[in-house]
């Protein structure tokens, strides 16, 4: 089998690695890591701070500045990076990752790959059809294919995975609290877990990032902060380690999302721990839920409280079994080999 050269674009703002908050970050950090164990040359340009199985070609790090003249900056510093690479290092594929890949979009050359980690809407017409030779992109679950524009250009899509047999090892007692894990910002519908927890008299722990964007931060201080107290708290982000403690010895794992979620690795995270997800049907959602057997699908507040009630109905060995049958790592890093080869193939 002949060695690949895959390089790698994360989004600049946010450090890849197997702690990484992002899911563009985590899928990036398991294909890394997948490339080098299959004996490929894995490349990632990616922030300082990374932390990767393969070569990191660092960025600076970005700073807490969102200015257009300082992210128009950063993405100038991207593709200077990008192409002074391609100029010195035999490449066989791009990957790219970020919302704003098209931003900094490489020469023509070598193939390039764009996953779409986010709802297509979110995206401009360029990032949803790049104006480069030999560019595809492709989505990461069914449901976000559908929401793609009519005629769009893209590849079949390769459902996203996660470690499930690492996460199913972690089995600890579990406690009765209701879990949230996911990044603080409106559309991932925080202040609902929290309307539903105070309503069922529910203990209720939050962890995610408050990332730097005024949006962000305006809805942590006014919705979210307010709901806190003793038996509601918000432990800010945690990487792998703790998110598994957490997610194994959790009653149930809460997805209250306004947005049609493309995927849902913490959904998945949660059934490799054997816990329930109480969710609502947003995107992908039901892709990954499957209602009465890992968890519930379940409509606004009083759906939450009635799924956090029922959650113990729910058979842990059925969500693990699940788990293990639909959602590893593996499946998902043969898929992207199988791509990357293809794509090479027809390169050359």
């Amino acid at each position: 089998m002949p060695r690949l050269t895959v390089l790698s674009v994360a989004y600049p703002r946010a450090p890849v690695g197997p702690d990484a908050v992002g899911g563009a970050e985590q899928i990036l950090s398991a294909l890394d890591h997948a490339l080098v164990q299959a004996g490929h040359r894995s490349l990632v340009l990616a922030c300082e701070g990374s932390q990767v199985a393969g070569a990191l070609l660092a960025l600076p790090p970005p700073g807490p500045c969102l200015t257009e003249d300082g992210t128009a900056a950063l993405h100038a510093a991207v593709a200077t990076r990008l192409a002074a690479t391609l100029a010195d290092t035999q490449v066989d594929v791009i990957h790219m990752h970020g919302i704003d890949y098209h931003r900094y979009l490489p020469p023509p050359g070598p193939p390039l790959l764009a996953t779409l980690h986010l709802p297509p809407a979110w995206y401009p017409p360029e990032g949803l059809a790049p104006p480069r030779a030999r560019s595809w992109v492709h989505c990461v679950s069914a449901a976000e294919a559908r929401a793609m524009p009519p005629g769009s250009p893209a590849l079949p899509p390769i459902p996203n995975g996660v470690a499930v047999e690492r996460l199913a090892a972690h089995r600890p007692k579990r406690c009765g609290y209701a879990l949230m894990l996911a990044r603080i910002c409106p559309e991932k519908g925080i202040h609902l877990a929290l309307q539903a927890a105070h309503a069922a008299g529910t203990r209720l722990l939050i962890a995610g990032e408050v990332f730097p964007y005024p949006e962000h931060q305006a809805y942590f201080h006014d919705q979210v902060q307010p709901l806190l107290d003793a038996s509601r708290r918000y432990l800010g982000p945690v990487g792998f380690v703790r998110k598994r403690r957490l997610l194994a010895a959790a009653r149930c794992l809460l997805v209250p999302s306004l947005a049609a979620e493309t995927s849902s690795l913490v959904a998945m995270e949660a059934a490799s721990c054997g816990t329930p997800v109480i969710a609502f049907p947003s995107g992908a959602l039901p892709e990954v839920v499957e209602h009465g057997r890992t968890g519930l699908l379940v409509e606004g507040v009083d759906g939450l409280v009635a799924g956090m009630a029922q959650a113990g109905t729910i058979d842990p060995d059925t969500c693990r079994a699940t788990a293990r049958r639909r959602f590893g790592h593996d499946r998902m890093a043969q898929a992207y080999l199988d791509r990357y080869r293809h794509l090479a193939s027809r390169a050359a």
